[in-house]
């Protein structure tokens, strides 16, 4: 079977792509399975240059099939912060805890329906030096005044969803795994690794 990469160590966003690439006869790895691999210095300055950063890396490295994903929440009030650096918005030692906690301060005051925000996800798959598919997804939301749910990671708790009166943490896995930006991205994504399956096993 063949291998693909996730280049990643993230085990929350391992879980989520292994199940919206579930259909694919691919055997998923990631970045635990390679703890030799070279550090990823994320010094794009955008989610598609990030995730490019990531594919090209691990690509090299492996020499096997390799899917890079940046993703990220974007705040209208901050300017569209966290972005990029979403997953180290705290600074050092950054976890998801820490990162809401930063979120939520720096909202102090501002009203729900001025919480606009959006999360994003870019997503390229290299194999060698080309590139097999590349994807961008997006979801429109608010940020909550408080956390509720237990569902997701990252941001998800504070990610309110207006039509269906839910955060992501709250949500049904099975309804995000349809409308997340991370969904719509892999929605794409899947068929271009449909097409490269197809064309890898005649």
């Amino acid at each position: 079977m063949k291998e693909l990469v996730v280049a990643t160590m993230n085990q929350g966003k391992l879980r989520e792509i292994k199940s919206l690439l579930k259909d694919i006869p691919l055997k998923i790895t990631s970045l635990v399975d390679y703890p030799e691999a070279p550090d990823i210095i994320e010094n794009g300055d955008s989610f598609r240059a990030n995730a490019m950063i990531k594919a090209q890396t691990i690509a090299q490295y492996t020499q096997k099939l390799t899917l890079g994903e940046d993703s990220g929440l974007e705040v209208r009030a901050l300017n569209n912060a966290p972005g990029i650096y979403s997953a180290r918005f705290s600074g050092e030692g950054a976890t998801d805890e820490k990162n809401n906690l930063k979120l939520i301060a720096d909202l102090q005051g501002i009203p729900l329906e001025q919480r606009q925000a959006r999360y994003r996800c870019y997503v390229i798959v290299f194999e060698g030096s080309q590139i097999v598919g590349e994807a961008d997804g997006r979801c429109e939301g608010l940020i909550a005044l408080t956390a509720k749910g237990n569902n997701g990671f990252g941001y998800d708790p504070y990610f309110f969803l207006p039509q269906y009166n839910k955060t992501f943490g709250e949500l049904d896995p099975q309804i995000k795994a349809t409308i997340s930006h991370r969904a719509k991205a892999f929605q794409t994504i899947k068929v271009s690794l449909e097409e490269y399956c197809q064309d890898y096993l005649k």
